[in-house]
């Protein structure tokens, strides 16, 4: 599968390793959510996005929409709590990121869900993550991205608020926590403007979806 990435200029190394978590910034959002940002968490990561796109089972889904099967534009991998990750790195990013947010969290990530968005068409409607206890229960979704940069929104659930933009690739980290996921809803959408590939890497406790 081939890739067309425009390397970051502020990480020209192969060399993996994440930065400390301490220098996340928290953003509190209404209702109780919040969002934690940390640009270039991981130095390497356009190395890393590479391998990902080479060795990554990567599946096409096609899903109903209304009275139509439509092909889910973006391509897809998901590894559970018991699967090997397919990067040490990324069994690294979740560990750290389960002891750092240990006491807000009360548990670990366990799974790791993979999207490559290859173009600008490639995209994700918004939604919450809400299959699972994420529907009832305040949890943490956090999201490495690799490759380049692409805008993540969030806005209320309920349509009322002001929309934030986050653009996120180069190994940025977001963590999405407290009732983010049940009052707020998150999108990436389709760009016309030329635009590299991406691939993100949600970490999620179990039975969140």
């Amino acid at each position: 599968m081939s890739t067309h990435l425009q390397g970051s200029l502020f990480d020209q190394t192969d060399e993996l390793r994440l930065r400390s978590l301490d220098g996340t910034r928290r953003t509190a959002l209404d209702s109780g959510a919040w969002i934690d940002v940390l640009p270039g968490w991981l130095s390497g990561a356009d190395a890393l996005f590479e391998r990902l796109v080479a060795e990554v089972p990567w599946r096409a889904e096609r899903r109903k929409m209304y009275d139509n099967v439509v092909d889910v534009p973006r391509l897809l991998a998901f590894y559970g709590g018991d699967d090997a990750l397919p990067h040490p790195v990324l069994a690294e990013a979740r560990a750290e990121l389960s002891r750092h947010y240990a006491g807000e969290l009360g548990e670990s990530f366990t799974t790791a869900g993979l999207c490559y968005y290859r173009d600008g068409r490639d995209s994700v409607a918004w939604h919450g993550d809400r299959i699972g206890r994420g529907a009832r229960e305040d949890t943490l979704v956090a999201i490495l991205s690799v490759g380049a940069p692409r805008d993540l929104l969030l806005r209320p659930a309920r349509g009322h608020g002001r929309t934030l933009r986050r653009p996120l690739g180069h190994g940025d980290l977001i963590v999405m926590g407290g009732s983010c996921q049940r009052t707020w809803e998150h999108c990436v959408p389709k760009t016309t403007r030329a635009t590299g590939p991406r691939i993100s890497v949600q970490f999620r406790p179990h039975g969140v979806r």
